[in-house]
């Protein structure tokens, strides 16, 4: 019988706001078995740190969102990336992986993926995600938006990939800011084909 072969998915983090989006989507693929292959930018992790106190500088990435996330039962693994690292495994179409998110997507990395730059190895995680017709999701947090930003949006969705603003709903009644970000994991994560069953459905 042969073993079953976890999935892989991509997780960029850039240095948008929004950065418990990020923690919360990492979260629940480890809770689903999944090998999440990691890239943070420097300013990603500035940012995480500032804004959730949740530091990557650890040995064991898996241990600290154990840490984090108290009694989470965690069956995936992480690995992880340096941005500048050009010739990291998941810059080439051959790594083989079920597609790439980036929570938060900047701005700046937004551009770089719709003008096809891959400057980065989130920007070329994404345009190899892209060329190979696998799935990318971007989670665009930035308010408000100048036409630059619309037209980088547009670019980028007619290129393959999904757009899912930071935008989390308010019909399940959060009661924290921890149901909103679990609620925009779930949403995240439905587009993978993952039902984490973070948040109630819509039910008239």
């Amino acid at each position: 019988m042969s073993e079953t072969v976890k999935r892989k998915i991509i997780v960029g983090v850039t240095g948008a706001s929004g950065a418990i989006y990020a923690l919360h989507t990492i979260r629940t693929l480890l809770q689903h078995e999944v090998e999440v292959h990691l890239i943070v930018s420097d300013y990603g992790a500035y940012v995480m740190e500032s804004e959730t106190g949740f530091s990557l500088k650890g040995s064991n990435l898996v241990d600290a969102f154990a840490e984090r996330f108290t009694g989470a039962s965690f069956t995936g693994e992480i690995l992880r990336y340096s941005n500048k690292d050009l010739a990291a495994s998941v810059s080439s179409g051959s790594f083989r992986t079920d597609g790439m998110v980036i929570v938060p997507c900047s701005m700046k990395t937004l551009a770089g993926i719709a003008q096809g730059i891959a400057g980065s190895l989130i920007e070329r995680s994404a345009d190899v995600a892209l060329k190979e017709g696998r799935r990318l999701v971007l989670v665009p947090r930035e308010t408000p938006l100048n036409k630059i930003h619309l037209k980088n949006l547009l670019a980028a969705a007619d290129a393959g990939a999904h757009i899912v603003p930071a935008m989390p709903a308010y019909y399940q009644k959060p009661k924290s800011i921890s149901d909103l970000a679990d609620f925009m994991a779930g949403r995240i994560l439905a587009l993978f084909n993952i039902d984490a069953k973070l948040f109630e459905p819509w039910q008239k």
